[in-house]
């Protein structure tokens, strides 16, 4: 089973780039395209939150239109840029959205050929920083109790610190309670993030966690304290989790044009 993973779209309303300068839009129209010329086509993709700036409801519905050319099931969950109640309104039919299992956040689990799904929602209003807050956590636990099916958990911020100083000011409150809960389900094979627009890994109650880069700008790599809140062009990129025999590989995928394919021949000779 092939997942794709696009995380930290930042969509704004037609026209506007984001911070002045990045073009969101026209980024992930790219990303898309991208993603559908994969051989194999992944058989779903996923999108880790901000999955817009301002959680208008005008972005969300340009949102919709930048994703209408995957022809591939599509589960996303709310960053902190989102807006829950914007956000169900206008992705209300896809299959995810009917299964909400808490009244108050975006959460549910889907099966999807070898895994389920749990998207969780992290969300504090109108703060860069996201929680696990006793309700989703024991929400996370019983769904997780419901079945032991492989289980991969789809949520924004990441349940670990990464040395970004300004990033981990704006992380996740309850890593600990969150570990925990994970330590008691041995079926959670993968953990997928976002918020930090950079590939980062980690081990979190023995289960890998992962970021994933955005498919417009990334968070500037700066380990030391006083490294500023700043984010550069590099390139941009999603990534591709393959589930095959029980275990779960990750590949990073760069957007851009570069050269080759060539190969590993030099004077007709193949050298490897």
């Amino acid at each position: 089973m092939l997942i794709a993973q696009i995380s930290d779209t930042h969509i704004k309303q037609s026209g506007s780039l984001a911070y002045g300068r990045v073009d969101t839009e026209r980024m992930l129209r790219d990303c898309v395209a991208h993603v559908m010329t994969q051989n194999p086509l992944p058989d779903v993709v996923v999108i880790t939150g901000d999955l817009v700036d301002f959680g208008q409801a005008q972005e969300y519905e340009l949102l919709k239109d930048c994703l209408a050319p995957l022809t591939l099931p599509l589960l996303l969950i709310a960053g902190n840029h989102d807006e829950r109640q914007n956000f169900r309104q206008v992705f209300s039919e896809e299959r995810w959205a009917h299964l909400h299992q808490h009244p108050e956040f975006v959460q549910y689990a889907v099966t999807l050929g070898e895994l389920r799904f749990i998207g969780l929602d992290t969300l504090i209003p109108f703060e860069g920083g996201g929680m696990l807050c006793e309700k989703r956590l024991a929400w996370l636990d019983e769904t997780l109790a419901a079945s032991k099916q492989p289980t991969v958990i789809l949520m924004h911020h990441a349940p670990f610190l990464t040395g970004i100083v300004h990033m981990d000011a704006i992380g996740l409150s309850g890593r600990a309670a969150f570990a925990e809960v994970v330590a008691k389900h041995p079926h959670v094979c993968r953990i997928l993030c976002g918020h930090l627009h950079r590939p980062i890994q980690a081990c979190v109650a023995g289960v890998m966690a992962s970021t994933a880069p955005s498919p417009a700008h990334q968070v500037l790599l700066g380990l030391l304290p006083d490294t500023p809140d700043s984010f550069v062009m590099e390139p941009p990129g999603y990534q591709l989790h393959l589930w095959r025999e029980g275990q779960m590989v990750s590949h990073q995928v760069v957007l851009g044009d570069f050269a080759g394919p060539y190969p590993f021949r030099e004077d007709g000779q193949l050298i490897q």
